[in-house]
C-alpha cells in the first residue's frame, strides 16, 4: 500500500514537470513569433536623425537648394490614320440603274476622269428622248413667237394669242434646261447629244485621283440613288487623328512637333506636326487633334492605329537631383538640413524626372531650405536601424 502511494506521488510530480516544460516552450515560441513580426514590419518612429561629424563625413553627405528648371515632358497618346472628309469620296448613281460592268477592286489606284463603272437603265433612253424632242420644238416656238409679236404690233393679232405664244416658248425653254441638268447629273453631255448618240448606258467617272477603299456592288445589281457603289480615298492630304484628353489640351498648340509610330514597327518613327485642335469634347472628355505627316508613307492606310509622343515644354519647375529623393512605404521623402549634423525626413510630391532631375510639386513649405542631395538613402537606413533598436 505504501508503494502505491509513492508511485502516485512520483506520477503527479512527473506530470507537473511536463506541464511546466510545455508552458515554457509555448511561451518561448510566442515570444519568438512576436519578435519576428516586429522585425518584419519596421516603422520609423522619428523623422529626425542626429549624426556625428564623423558619420556625416563617412556617408559623404552633400547638401543643396531647390533649383528652377524648364522641364520638357513627353505626352503619350494614340489615334489612327485618317483623311479629311473632302478626300474621302462615296461614289453613287444619282438616278439609279443596273451595273453593267466595273473593273475596280479594293486597293486599286484610279485617276480623275477615268471610267470606273457602266450603268444601264431604260430611263436614260427616255430622258435623252424627251430632251431632244423638246429641244427640236424650240426653233418652231421661237419662230411662232416672233410672228405673233409682229402681228400684235400691227394689231393683226390679239394680245391673248401673243401672250400664249410667249408663255409656250418660256415653258419649253425651262423644260429643256431642267432636262439638260438631269442629263449632266447622269453623266451625259447635253451639248453632244443628238439622235445618233442616244444610249441606254452611262459611264461613271472617278471624281479624284486616289485609291479604292471599298467596293459594295457586283455586276447585274440594281443600284438605287442612295446606294454607295465605291469609296475612294485621296491620300495626298492624309493625316493622323489623335485622341487627347481635356486635361492635356492646354499643353498643345498649332505647329507643335509630334513623333508617331505603329505597334508593329515601334522603332520606325514618323515626324508630324499639329495642324488642328478640336473644339468639342466627347463623353469620354477627349477631342481629336489632327496632325500632318511631314513625309507620308503609302504603307500607312486610313484606319491604321498609331501611338504618338508629343514633346511638351512646361513652365519653370522646382527640381532636386534624383538621388535626393527616397521612397518609403509608397511615399516620397527628402531630407532637410536642420543643423550641421541634424536632418529631418519630409514627405514631398514629385512630378516628372528628366536628365537626373526630379520635379518637386507644392514647394510652399520647402523654399529657402537646404536639402541632402547626396547620401539621402543612407539617412533613411539610419532612421530604420534606429527604429529597430
Amino acid at each position: 500500500m505504501k508503494n502505491l502511494v509513492n508511485i502516485d506521488k512520483s506520477t503527479n510530480a512527473f506530470n507537473a514537470i511536463t506541464i511546466l516544460i510545455l508552458t515554457v516552450l509555448i511561451s518561448a515560441c510566442g515570444s519568438k513569433k512576436k519578435a519576428e513580426e516586429t522585425t518584419d514590419s519596421t516603422v520609423i518612429e522619428s523623422t529626425i536623425t542626429n549624426l556625428s561629424e564623423k558619420q556625416v563625413q563617412s556617408i559623404g553627405i552633400t547638401t543643396g537648394a531647390l533649383e528652377q528648371k524648364t522641364f520638357s515632358t513627353i505626352l503619350k497618346v494614340s489615334g489612327k490614320v485618317d483623311v479629311p472628309p473632302q478626300n474621302l469620296i462615296s461614289v453613287s448613281v444619282p438616278l439609279g440603274g443596273y451595273l453593267k460592268s466595273t473593273h475596280l477592286m479594293p486597293g486599286m489606284f484610279v485617276r480623275k476622269g477615268e471610267s470606273i463603272a457602266i450603268i444601264e437603265d431604260q430611263q436614260y433612253i427616255q430622258l435623252q428622248q424627251d430632251f431632244l424632242t423638246i429641244q427640236s420644238k424650240i426653233g418652231f416656238l421661237e419662230n411662232e413667237y416672233q410672228r405673233q409679236k409682229e402681228l400684235n404690233q400691227s394689231k393683226a393679232s390679239s394680245d391673248k394669242v401673243f401672250q400664249q405664244a410667249e408663255m409656250e416658248l418660256k415653258t419649253q425653254k425651262i423644260l429643256v434646261k431642267s432636262l439638260a441638268e438631269k442629263l449632266k447629273l447622269a453623266g451625259i453631255n447635253p451639248e453632244k447629244l443628238n439622235e445618233n448618240t442616244i444610249s441606254k448606258s452611262i459611264n461613271i467617272s472617278s471624281p479624284i485621283n486616289g485609291y479604292v477603299s471599298k467596293v459594295n456592288v457586283n455586276i447585274g445589281k440594281f443600284i438605287a440613288p442612295t446606294d454607295v457603289m465605291f469609296e475612294l480615298v485621296n491620300t495626298s492630304d492624309i493625316h493622323l487623328a489623335l485622341k487627347v484628353f481635356e486635361k492635356d489640351l492646354d499643353k498643345l498648340s498649332i505647329g507643335q512637333k509630334v513623333v508617331a509610330f505603329t505597334n508593329t514597327y515601334p522603332d520606325k518613327k514618323y515626324p508630324c506636326e499639329i495642324l488642328l485642335i478640336g473644339k468639342s469634347l466627347s463623353e469620354e472628355r477627349n477631342t481629336d487633334v489632327h496632325c500632318h505627316f511631314e513625309v507620308y508613307d503609302k504603307a500607312l492606310i486610313p484606319g491604321t492605329y498609331m501611338n504618338a509622343e508629343i514633346a511638351i515644354t512646361n513652365a519653370k519647375s522646382y527640381v532636386l537631383p534624383e538621388d535626393a529623393i527616397v521612397r518609403y512605404e509608397n511615399k516620397y521623402y527628402v531630407f532637410v538640413k536642420k543643423a550641421a549634423t541634424q536632418f529631418e525626413m519630409v514627405e514631398v510630391q514629385i512630378g516628372n524626372t528628366e536628365k537626373g532631375l526630379t520635379e518637386i510639386i507644392k514647394t510652399e513649405n520647402l523654399n529657402n531650405q537646404t536639402f541632402v542631395i547626396k547620401g539621402a538613402y543612407s539617412l533613411l537606413m539610419s532612421l530604420k536601424n534606429k527604429s529597430e533598436e
